[in-house]
């Protein structure tokens, strides 16, 4: 679908650009909130001045979410079917709507009390509790839940990511350690702040590419929706479909433009409230986090940045020993992310009954 067919499929279904507005601003809050994860500890370990990473971290967002969208969208495809909304495509892009907006109000509590809440885990809870209400409204909609599903998919990267984080970065830091135990201190610092600043940019540049995707996966589904409303026999697809290109500029706009705002309350709270961590340490963490994000985009398996960031920043804290780790920090996380879901799949849940209510 081109731009051109865009425009005019918004001018016969008024209600894409209400779904259209929601999920950008749910890609904005993201930038805002979930990005600054990316740079925490390039700037806690003091290689990198706050704004410039910002400002770094906006570019290189940038840049992940427009080339992955040409390299592969199976994270984007994996979200796009995270739930079948039936045929009723008017009423489905309304229960859409309802589930952004759940999404956006826990996005913006998370942000108000400093807590890095997953984005991620907050946009896949408001899609199914969306699809739950719709159910319960009766309209034809599924969720599947099989091995092969794509709440299948995000549960595998939700426990994964958790295992890579933690053992892949305690044995990178691990080694480190052993390839260096013989040189100069001095010597290596200047490497390690370099070496620093390249694997947050890095961190930011898959951040982008993995949320990215998933935004586009949801703003695919909306303009999917208004498309069959219009076309009850048509239907489109995201897979090999470059002429949705725009999807990926205007994604990777909000996004870093929510960035450059930035998110210092989360960059203190992860950068520096679990574990003090020198240069060397930081890119044992963000290169473990960039790598498995990498990884699970490739393979169109959703993760959550913040969770892979946290798990890489507690295996390289237990390295120097279990009690050099603020395990109440780490478990105010952990508590948050188990919150979100129910917490943000609620207020989706209820929003969509009150929405298809008043449609219909």
């Amino acid at each position: 679908m081109s731009l051109a067919d865009f425009i005019n499929l918004i001018s016969n279904t008024p209600m894409l650009i209400i779904a259209i507005i929601l999920v950008i601003g749910v890609v904005f809050i993201n930038g805002w909130t979930d990005a600054p994860n990316a740079i925490a500890t390039c700037i806690s370990t003091r290689c990198i001045k706050p704004k410039t990473a910002i400002i770094m971290a906006a570019i290189f967002n940038f840049l992940g979410v427009l080339t992955m969208f040409f390299i592969s969208k199976q994270t984007a495809e994996t979200i796009s079917n995270m739930v079948d909304f039936g045929t009723q495509y008017s009423l489905a892009l309304d229960a859409l709507c309802a589930g952004m907006v759940g999404v956006i109000v826990w996005g913006v509590l998370a942000w108000a009390f400093g807590i890095p809440s997953s984005e991620s885990h907050a946009l896949i809870a408001g899609i199914t509790g969306a699809g739950l209400a719709a159910m319960t409204m009766g309209l034809d909609a599924k969720i599947a839940f099989g091995p092969t599903s794509s709440w299948a998919l995000t549960l595998y990267g939700l426990i994964l990511s958790c295992i890579f984080g933690f053992f892949i970065g305690y044995l990178v830091i691990q080694s480190i350690r052993g390839i260096c135990r013989k040189m100069d201190r001095n010597k290596t610092r200047p490497f390690f702040k370099y070496a620093e600043v390249c694997s947050g940019a890095a961190m930011a540049y898959v951040h982008g590419a993995q949320d990215g995707l998933k935004f586009i996966g949801v703003l695919f589904l909306a303009i999917e929706l208004a498309f069959k409303a219009n076309n009850p026999s048509s239907s489109i697809a995201l897979s090999n479909d470059s002429s949705l290109w725009w999807l990926a500029i205007i994604t990777a706009l909000v996004m870093g433009l929510g960035t450059s705002i930035g998110g210092y309350k989360i960059i203190k709270k992860v950068g520096m409230g679990m574990v003090k961590l020198e240069a060397y340490e930081g890119f044992a963490t963000d290169f473990t986090s960039a790598i498995g994000i990498l990884i699970s985009t490739l393979f169109g398996v959703p993760v959550s940045t913040t969770q892979v960031k946290t798990f890489s920043i507690l295996g390289v804290g237990a390295s120097k020993g279990i009690k050099r780790v603020n395990w109440n920090i780490a478990l105010e996380m952990v508590m948050t992310w188990i919150c979100t879901f129910p917490g943000c799949g609620i207020i989706g849940y209820i929003f969509t009954l009150i929405f298809i209510a008043v449609s219909r």
